[in-house]
Parts: structure tokens; sequence; C-alpha cells
């Protein structure tokens, strides 16, 4: 799905941190964790995800060789100027290139290490991206490298829109030139309640045996290409925003 930046900067110009809302004419609308859960079908209930950001005893280098077999250099790769392990943050694609692609006559412990590489690659790259360009904080590894039943009790809905909320808040900052999290949730939402902002919506076009029918409700947007409207069309829009032009 095409992310349109212009949309996402005209509905954060509306955000209001003291209420966690966005501040439209014909009044306030939020996203909430039933559109989270809605759109993407992730877990709302369970554990909260709270994992300390202090490193182990021995480094975050020994815990990933430890459970991941990958042993990380201390030297920058070329073209880098820092190792792929640095100041807490690992390198997600060098993680990725390192470990290669799953042989065909692969052991169930090599299966399971790509299951947990896929999902680093998932909650560091997707769903809890920062503005680092493909670092993710180490503190997840304490997750995502433990127990796999306890990894599907964490209610990881709630932590991506505690993210989105935390994100919105920091980008009323004029500083602010980035938002990191998973925007294009927010992006979803937007164009489900406010749809004479959505493009053409891929489903529309689905057959009746589109295998997308058993996803979730979001991924009816897989494919999407962005309107191409301006900063100033989208402001000017939302100025004059009509209560019929909102679907609740």
């Amino acid at each position: 799905m095409e992310m349109d930046n212009n949309l996402l900067t005209a509905m954060v110009e509306r955000w209001r941190k003291e209420t966690h809302t966005f501040h439209l004419l014909e009044g306030e609308m939020t996203i909430t964790l039933k559109d989270v859960a809605m759109l993407t079908e992730l877990p709302i209930d369970g554990d909260a995800i709270i994992e300390s950001s202090q490193k182990p005893l021995n480094g975050w280098g020994q815990f990933i060789s430890e459970r991941l077999g990958i042993n990380i250099p201390e030297e920058a790769e070329e073209g880098r100027r820092v190792p792929p392990l640095h100041k807490s943050m690992l390198l997600i694609p060098w993680l990725v290139r390192t470990v290669g692609e799953l042989p065909e006559d692969a052991t169930d412990a090599q299966i399971e290490r790509y299951a947990r590489i896929y999902l680093i690659c998932l909650v560091g790259g997707f769903l809890f991206p920062n503005k680092s360009g493909g670092n993710m904080h180490c503190m997840w590894l304490r997750v995502l490298l433990g127990d796999w039943d306890e990894i599907g009790r964490k209610s990881w809905g709630s932590a991506c829109l505690a993210m989105i909320y935390s994100e919105l808040c920091k980008c009323t900052d004029p500083k602010t030139k980035q938002a990191g999290g998973p925007m294009f949730i927010l992006q979803l939402w937007v164009w489900e309640h406010l749809p004479t902002f959505a493009p053409i919506c891929p489903a529309n076009s689905w057959g009746p045996d589109e295998p997308l029918r058993q996803w979730a409700y979001g991924a009816r947007w897989i494919g999407a290409i962005t309107s191409g409207t301006s900063l100033d069309g989208y402001r000017q829009h939302l100025d004059r925003l009509e209560f019929n032009e909102v679907t609740f």
C-alpha cells in the first residue's frame, strides 16, 4: 500500500495532544482500539508489552548470539558508519542478509530461527518502525526471542495504538519532521472514516474467490494507489468537510 504523506501531514495538523483527538470542522474524531482490531486483526486482549530497555548483563550481542546463533561483527559494513549493532539498535536489513534463504531441507531449529527473524522484521520494520533507517531497539528482542506462547499472549494491537498516539503527540511539535510507528493503520482509518480522501479500493474488483477476503479488513486496501492530492488540497478539503462525508 502506498503511503500518502500529504494526507497524514494534514491529519497531524489537526491532532490535539490534550484530548488525543483530531479537531475537524464538524467535531472531534479519533482512532480507537476497536479500529485497530478490525483493520489489522492484531490481538487487543492479553498482557501489556512492557519490557526493559536496559542491556543484558553480557550485552545485546551475546544475547542475540545465544538465541539466534548469529555473531554480530564489531566493524561497520562498507558504506555505513556504525556496525550492525550500535547503542542497543540492531540493523534489520543486515540481519536478513546474514541469514539468507531458508534451505529446503531445513531443520526444526533453522525454521524456528527464521520464524523469529520474520517476527523481528514484522515488529521492528512494519508495526513499530522508528526514524533511524531500518534499525530496531533491542528491547523488542526480550519478547520476540522468548517463549512462543508468551509472544501470542501479548496485546499487540494496544501497543500499536499507544505508539500511534505517542507519535502523533510528538508531531505537534513544529520541530518534528518525521513520524515513526504504524502510520499505515492511521491511513487506513482515514480512508475508512473519511472516504472522500480514499483512493479507489482494490477490493471493489475482487472476485468471490479472492483469498485476501479471508484476511484482516484493512487488507482490502492492499495495492491501493494514492490520489496525488497536495497538502494544501487536503487542508482546504478538511476546512470545509461536511458531516455527510464522515463514516462512523
